[in-house]
C-alpha cells in the first residue's frame, strides 16, 4: 500500500484543527506547518500525532504549502485546510484511489462548504472541485499568495465523495476573512498592474451580489444564500477599494519620483 501524507498549514486554528486531524487518522503521516500560532494549535496537533513544524515568516499561501509539501515523505499527499475534514466514505475512496490509481497522478475532490453552519448548495459555491490528492513527486502548489492551486504533472481524474468544509464559522469569522483575503488579493492585483477606483469598486460589489444571489441561484439557499451574496459583495468591494487606494498611492509616488512600478504591500496570513 503506498504511503499517504496529509499536509496542513495553520495559524491559531485551535477551534477546528482537532476535527481535521481526527478525520485523517488513516494517513501514514500528518504534517502541520504552523505560522507562529499564539493559541493551542500546536499542542493540539502534536497531541494528536501530527509532526508539527513552525515558521515565523509568512511568504503567502502557495509558498507556505510548498514548504509543508517539502516536509512530507509519503508517496501520495492529501492537502487539507484546518477547517476541512474527511468523512469515512471519502476516506475509503482515497485509500482505494492510491492503492490502484490506474495511471492517474492527481484526484480532484468535490468540496461541500458551510456558511455559519449551513451547507451552501448554490451561489457559486457548489459544485466546488479542488485538486488535493496527488503523487508527491508529480505535484506542487502555485506560488500565488492567495487562492493557490495544486499543479500536477500528469493525468488527473475525480473522486465522488465530498470533502467537508466549514468555510465561515460565524459572522466574526466572515469579517476577519474578508479583510485578510481582500488585502492579499489587492496586493496581487496591484503587482499585476491592475488599477481601480472607488466607483468601480462599488459597481463590482453590486455585480458580485447579483451574480451570487440571482444568476448563480443563491436565492434557492434562502437566508444563507443572501448572506453568502453579501459576503461576496463585501469582499469584492474591499478588494477593489484597496486596489483603488493603492493605485492612487502608486500614481502619486510615480509623479513625485518619476519611477514607475513601486509596489504597495499588504500583510496577510492564515488564521
Amino acid at each position: 500500500m503506498p504511503a499517504l501524507s496529509v499536509i496542513i498549514i495553520s495559524r491559531n486554528e485551535e477551534a477546528c484543527i482537532a476535527r481535521c486531524l481526527r478525520s485523517v487518522h488513516f494517513a501514514d503521516e500528518i504534517v502541520v506547518l504552523d505560522n507562529n500560532s499564539t493559541d493551542q494549535t500546536r499542542d493540539i496537533a502534536s497531541g494528536l500525532g501530527a509532526k508539527v513544524l513552525i515558521t515565523l515568516d509568512w511568504p503567502g499561501f502557495g509558498a507556505q504549502k510548498n514548504r509543508a509539501l517539502a516536509a512530507a515523505t509519503g508517496d501520495w499527499v492529501l492537502s487539507l485546510d484546518a477547517d476541512e475534514w474527511v468523512e469515512p466514505p471519502l476516506a475509503a475512496e482515497i485509500r482505494a484511489a492510491i492503492a490502484n490509481p490506474k495511471g492517474y497522478d492527481g484526484f480532484e475532490i468535490p468540496r461541500r462548504s458551510r456558511f455559519c453552519g449551513h451547507i451552501v448548495r448554490h451561489g457559486g459555491w457548489s459544485p466546488d472541485l479542488v485538486l488535493r490528492l496527488f503523487r508527491r513527486q508529480s505535484g506542487r502548489f502555485s506560488n500565488d499568495t492567495v487562492h493557490e492551486k495544486v499543479v500536477v504533472n500528469g493525468k488527473v481524474t475525480r473522486l465522488s465523495h465530498p470533502m467537508e468544509h466549514d468555510s465561515i464559522a460565524d459572522l466574526a469569522d466572515a469579517h476577519d476573512k474578508i479583510g485578510r483575503y481582500a488585502e492579499a488579493s489587492a496586493a496581487r492585483l496591484l503587482a499585476e498592474g491592475k488599477r481601480s477606483s472607488i466607483s468601480k469598486a462599488v459597481l463590482r460589489s453590486v455585480w458580485a451580489y447579483m451574480n451570487s444571489y440571482v444568476f448563480k441561484l443563491g436565492f434557492l439557499d434562502g437566508s444563507t444564500g443572501a448572506m453568502v451574496a453579501a459576503y461576496s459583495a463585501s469582499y469584492t468591494y474591499q478588494k477593489w477599494a484597496l486596489v483603488a487606494l493603492g493605485s492612487e498611492a502608486k500614481s502619486a509616488e510615480e509623479s513625485r519620483t518619476g519611477v514607475k512600478g513601486k509596489s504597495v504591500r499588504f500583510r496577510n496570513r492564515p488564521g
